[in-house]
């Protein structure tokens, strides 16, 4: 396909029109249109759902299926919602709506209770497949343990586990309830663990032994038992023999109970599920807390589940007996985002290790096994898998992959190309951005539109997204802040035990009733999205706006970096760019190895990009979820304390950056 137009240049990937016609997508379109207003394109649509948000939000109600009361208000329009003080600003969806989450997910289990709901494989080579009877039986024997342990609406549950049917099922039992889960991964410190379900007392806490990465064992019982002992609100925690050490008594003591001794003392009954309002508590998430305490963010039952329907069905086009898979762990908003996809009949292809262990295809040759439709995985994910040389398509066919989904940060033009070249040519690869803040993507792909090397392809449905400038200016094909400037349902309910001031600091101090999402990105003239990274962590040399994926792009291509991460030191009332480099095994970051990074940046960027100091790092520090962190990086550069180390995956590499904060420059 050729671009009419001379100044854009030619999508990377098209859809076939049998594509575009089997997809929910166009059915959707079709059901609107049938309404009586007459939509022909995907930005048509999106101006229809802006315009007609009512409207909108309705249809994706009915076409979604939603189980529940949906009532007669759509918007309540002045009224507050939880944890809100601005009216005006926050207004509530559907006020008199009465539904449960996980009454919605597992509704498939009435039309196809023998096909498989859950396949989870883990990198020991263990593999379960559940199905969604297996499933039901489960989350009925867990959801009477909870209730044995006066668990009840409101109260809120724990897990501290990795991402495994256990974690789902305990989520599932927790919210068929009408409580609150929260959760996070093991490799989470006990300090880390404690600020964050510290303030939220969980009534029970779910936690396992131990776990498997990168061919190590990591015993936790005693950092089980730490977290235990310091919450105070619980009632009971379940420990489950994920290390299959045959758990005794004496191993975990009195307090703990034990997963398999819960399944063994109750018969499935069926489950009770608590219907509560569209706007009560469903999941308590956390900021990544690397600038204070961690923010308890929370989400509502009903915004939750309308904002996932509309995003897999419509956007990533999930149907019934598709088969979804997503690399995360359940301390990312990604879990929560996956499991969601059991609401539309689609199978959870859940992979519990490390991604690269023992060898680069771990993750493909599951997809190949469990016939996955949505690969869902990191952009990092892709850069490292570039990297490895590994080809993908060259060991496995892929047949029924029909969408790769990549988040967490930036995807550079040369990940677009690595997809089509090395894993699949016939695949809708969608960049999605969003984050913990909505648990959900501002900005997403769709199947009925053409895929542009290096852009997300435009902003999600019946979200107000746009770009402003400093003025608070709407700007086209100029680098800006990521704005919403309309209400969603999934906008978060407020932070746990706040008046509303943090959250009105969090997001709308910038411009007045517009969220401001601080990231630094550019509209295309045609709808795309182009990110250059955190609008807070961008670099000013001499007055010019970098953001710093301009500069990763760059640099981690060549061999000799594994990955970097740059940031700002003040000299002089001025800013040098400070370039940190993770080297490849047997590189040495030597003078000339230093001149390439710098003539790369110059030729490729500009003279700007130009790092004043390059230094070495064992390690790029990263947060738990894989991302950089840049304001600790600045932070330490500077001499300033960071607050909250428990969230940096490995403290020891800002330790190495200390050692540069005096360092004369090259």
């Amino acid at each position: 396909m050729t671009n009419p137009d001379p100044n854009f240049p030619d999508p990377i990937w098209v859809p076939s029109s049998d594509r575009i016609e089997s997809s929910n997508l166009s059915n959707f379109m079709k059901h609107v249109n049938i309404q009586g207003d007459i939509i022909d394109s995907y930005a048509e649509l999106h101006q229809w759902s802006i315009d007609y948000k009512k409207d909108f939000w309705l249809e994706i109600w009915q076409f979604c299926d939603v189980i529940g009361y949906k009532g007669d208000c759509i918007l309540g329009e002045g009224l507050a919602k939880w944890g809100a003080f601005n009216p005006s600003r926050d207004t509530i969806w559907f006020p008199q709506s009465q539904l449960n989450y996980a009454e919605n997910l597992l509704a498939y289990s009435f039309q196809a209770p023998d096909d498989t709901a859950i396949w989870f494989k883990n990198e020991r080579g263990e593999s379960r497949q559940l199905t969604w009877q297996d499933l039901c039986d489960q989350v009925s024997i867990l959801q009477q343990w909870l209730k044995h342990n006066g668990v009840e609406k409101g109260d809120v549950v724990a897990g501290y586990l990795p991402h495994m049917p256990e974690t789902v099922i305990a989520m599932l039992a927790t919210t068929s309830l009408g409580a609150i889960w929260t959760s996070t991964s093991p490799d989470f410190g006990t300090e880390s663990v404690i600020e964050r379900f510290g303030q939220v007392n969980p009534k029970v806490l779910f936690c396992c032994n131990g776990y498997d990465f990168n061919g190590k064992t990591f015993h936790i019982e005693e950092k089980n038992r730490q977290i235990s002992d310091a919450l105070p609100s619980l009632v009971n925690t379940c420990q489950i023999d994920y290390l299959q050490t045959d758990l005794s008594q004496d191993d975990h003591g009195d307090f703990f109970s034990d997963w398999q001794a819960i399944l063994a003392s109750f018969l499935p009954r069926g489950i009770n599920f608590e219907r509560i309002s569209f706007n009560d508590p469903l999941f308590v998430l956390y900021s990544s807390g690397t600038t204070g305490k961690p923010k308890c963010i929370v989400h509502s039952v009903g915004g939750t589940i309308l904002s996932h329907l509309k995003e897999h069905q419509l956007h990533c086009d999930v149907q019934p007996k598709d088969r979804v898979f997503y690399y995360t762990t359940c301390g990312w908003m990604m879990w929560n985002w996956h499991v969601s996809a059991l609401a539309s009949g689609a199978t959870l292809v859940i992979f519990d290790g490390s991604p690269m262990y023992p060898n680069p295809n771990v993750l493909w040759q599951l997809a190949q096994e469990a016939q996955v439709t949505l690969f869902g995985t990191s952009a990092k994910y892709l850069e490292a898998l570039q990297k490895s040389q590994f080809t993908p398509s060259s060991c496995y066919t892929l047949d029924s992959l029909k969408t790769l989904c990549s988040t967490g940060s930036v995807l550079y033009p040369e990940q677009y190309d690595f997809v089509y070249s090395s894993i699949k040519v016939d695949v809708h690869l969608a960049s999605i951005a969003g984050g913990t803040d909505i648990c959900g993507c501002f900005v997403l792909g769709n199947p009925i539109s053409p895929v542009y090397r290096g852009e997300c392809q435009g902003a999600g449905l019946g979200m107000d997204v746009t770009v402003f400038d400093q003025q608070g200016k709407e700007v086209v094909a100029q680098r800006g802040e990521l704005v919403c400037r309309n209400s969603f349902p999934n906008q978060p309910l407020g932070f746990w035990h706040d008046n509303g001031e943090r959250y009105h600091n969090a997001y709308w101090n910038k411009f007045n009733d517009t969220w401001h999402h601080g990231d630094d990105v550019e509209m295309t003239q045609h709808g795309g999205m182009i990110f250059y990274g955190r609008s807070d962590t961008t670099l000013n040399p001499g007055g010019v706006r970098i953001g710093t994926a301009e500069i990763y792009q760059q640099v981690n291509q060549l061999e000799e970096i594994q990955d970097s991460i740059a940031v700002a030191r003040r000299v002089d009332g001025d800013e040098n760019v400070v370039l940190f480099v993770q080297l490849t095994d047997g590189a040495v970051l030597d003078d000339e190895l230093q001149q390439s990074i710098k003539q790369t940046l110059r030729i490729q960027c500009s003279p700007r990009h130009v790092p004043a100091e390059i230094y070495r790092l064992n390690e790029i520090p990263k947060t738990k979820s894989g991302k950089l962190v840049e304001l600790a990086v600045k932070q330490v550069l500077h001499g300033l304390d960071v607050q909250n180390l428990g969230a940096i995956a490995n403290p020891s590499a800002l330790e190495e950056v200390a050692q540069y904060q005096r360092q004369p420059i090259n």
